[in-house]
């Protein structure tokens, strides 16, 4: 490890030595508040749609709106996070987040919310993007898995309680307070990194170039979330995602793709995103189905079934930090394999599902498999970020971001196939198998381990030095 004297440290440089606890919780309340907004929403769209005078298609723009810009920037915001200071990344974002929201709430008509939403989702994309980077350059090297596991824990637990949240806001204090409900937050984020972290160079604005692969790859990761979001009113629809072959092609050949390409190049990394996507995707599948066989077959309330449901996120967020700590002593790899194995044998356990199962019985499993996926979290971003240079960590950081939300995705689109038209009972064993399925390939991607990395991806301590993309 290089040592720098006084005054050769590049703006924004947080030392190695040292650990900052408070900026790693930022990144935690950050990646929970993102995360928050993509289903927080949902529960609102009727009242949306009553409060806006407009119909029930226009107000799921509510939603579409925020998640487009998220997934289809993510890439290019890695590229251009990987040459930008740290604290303006963190407080630019942040306070644009919190603006947009309070825009949203104050939407006087629905071409005011979907504009507010839009800009919402493009800060949100630097956030998801951000987290994880702030999180690993916050603590020494020896505690980085524990560190990243406060957001991926975290961030998923804003996913799952959402529609919880959301509807406790929506009966006491009406749709707005689902956009203003993320403020204080965001407040209390831009206080403590404006006073922990140390000033830099600021925000460098994307030249042309830059500007142009943007447009290249949000088009065409816009097109395959918007496939996969509709092929739950049909499967024809996927066939739309063969559009956003051309747009991607292009980018990838051009000198915006090269560097990712270059990066998922790294032995193991590119197996490492899969088990990503495949354990996103059976958790969202299984999410989905067990929604609806309790309520529908099970004949519970939707108090029961949200109660229910939450035994996956309560074990995940208990599970998650013992995952960061057994991967900084015994290594990153078997831990999240661990974590893999066991959220698979939880869903595996659900298949059987019958008629005279009480929530009981399906709490303990869905607690099993939320373990599983707390063990997972943190380790596997660690095991991700830690074998590529410190210049790449931002944009490694966006592909992983990227797997996991066209995991959220993809689940609830096979998970439909899966039930058929008539969503009968062995619709749901068989949506309940696939879950099992997407988790069960998560094992071997993670198991089975890589060359050892080279002196170039070994450099990942904040001593190595940043390059503009």
């Amino acid at each position: 490890m290089t040592h720098h004297g006084p005054g050769s440290e590049p703006p924004g440089h947080i030392s190695v030595g040292e650990d900052r606890p408070l900026l790693v919780a930022v990144a935690g309340l950050l990646s929970f508040v993102a995360m928050l907004d993509m289903n927080i929403v949902n529960v609102a769209l009727a009242d949306i749609a009553d409060g806006l005078h407009v119909s029930a298609a226009t107000a799921q723009w509510a939603v579409l709106a925020y998640q487009l810009p998220v997934v289809a920037l993510l890439l290019p915001v890695g590229r251009w996070l990987d040459g930008v200071g740290m604290r303006s990344a963190v407080l630019v974002p942040t306070a644009g987040f919190a603006l947009s929201s309070a825009l949203a709430a104050a939407a006087p008509w629905a071409a005011w919310l979907i504009a507010a939403r839009l800009v919402q989702g493009a800060f949100g994309a630097v956030l998801f993007v951000l987290m994880p980077v702030l999180a690993i350059r916050s603590v020494r090297p020896e505690r980085r898995a524990r560190a990243l596991s406060v957001p991926a824990t975290l961030g998923p637990l804003g996913a799952v309680t959402g529609p919880a949240v959301g509807g406790l806001l929506l009966d006491h204090w009406g749709w707005h307070s689902v956009f203003l409900v993320k403020i204080p937050f965001c407040v209390l984020a831009l206080i403590v990194a404006w006073r922990a972290m140390p000033r830099d160079g600021g925000l460098k604005r994307p030249d042309r170039r830059a500007a142009a692969d943007a447009l290249l790859v949000s088009s065409g990761t816009a097109v395959v979330l918007l496939a996969l979001t509709l092929a739950s009113d049909g499967t024809p629809w996927l066939v739309l995602a063969l559009a956003a072959v051309p747009p991607l092609w292009w980018w990838l050949r051009g000198p915006g793709g090269r560097p990712v390409t270059e990066t998922m190049r790294v032995p193991g990394l590119l197996r490492a995103h899969g088990s990503v996507l495949a354990l996103a995707a059976g958790f969202a599948a299984m999410r989905y189905v067990v929604a609806l066989y309790l309520q529908r077959d099970g004949g519970f309330s939707a108090t029961t079934t949200g109660l229910t449901l939450l035994a996956f996120p309560l074990a995940m967020g208990l599970a998650g930090p013992l995952g960061g700590r057994l991967a900084d002593r015994y290594g990153a790899r078997p831990v999240a394999a661990t974590g893999a194995a066991l959220t698979t044998v939880g869903l595996l356990l659900l298949v059987p599902s019958a008629d005279g199962w009480s929530p009981a019985d399906v709490v303990w499993r869905l607690a099993l498999a939320g373990v599983g996926m707390g063990l997972n979290g943190g380790p596997t971003q660690a095991l991700v970020m830690t074998t590529v240079p410190r210049n790449r960590t931002a944009t490694v950081g966006s592909t992983v971001q990227l797997a996991r939300s066209l995991g959220f995705t993809l689940g609830p689109a096979l998970a439909t196939v899966a039930l058929g038209p008539t969503g009968s009972g062995a619709g749901v064993h068989a949506g309940l198998a696939l879950a099992a399925c997407a988790a069960c390939l998560a094992v071997p991607l993670l198991a089975l381990p890589g060359h050892r990395p080279g002196p170039a991806s070994e450099k990942t301590t904040d001593t190595a030095p940043a390059v503009n993309p």
